[in-house]
């Protein structure tokens, strides 16, 4: 079974997924102002190819919605996700400007 944590100290933070209680990935993340952004997603080398990073990023977006914050995708996965469906993330994406 599948839970995510969020644990954020004052600025800097993980969102947390565990797998029977072994932690099985994180996203390093931060939060200033009204900016979440997320500097790397990493899922441990046993728990690949099961949607992790997927589930990281849902819970990533929806915390970002439930808390009307916008995010800076510096993780290259976010980035990539956030490039090929804009249409999904559109409303937390902090763009730079010039991005498509």
């Amino acid at each position: 079974m599948e839970r995510i944590e969020i644990v954020l100290g004052k600025v800097r933070g993980e969102i947390q997924l565990f797998s029977d209680e072994n932690k099985a990935g994180k996203m390093d993340i931060s939060i200033i102002g009204k900016k979440l952004t997320v500097y790397h997603t990493e899922v441990s080398p046993e728990y690949e190819g099961k949607g992790f990073a997927k589930i990281l990023l849902e819970r990533l977006v929806s915390y970002a919605r439930e808390n009307d914050l916008k995010i800076v995708p510096l993780c290259p996965y976010v980035h990539l996700q956030f490039k090929r469906h804009p249409e999904e993330y559109n409303d937390v994406w902090l763009k730079e400007e010039g991005e498509l």
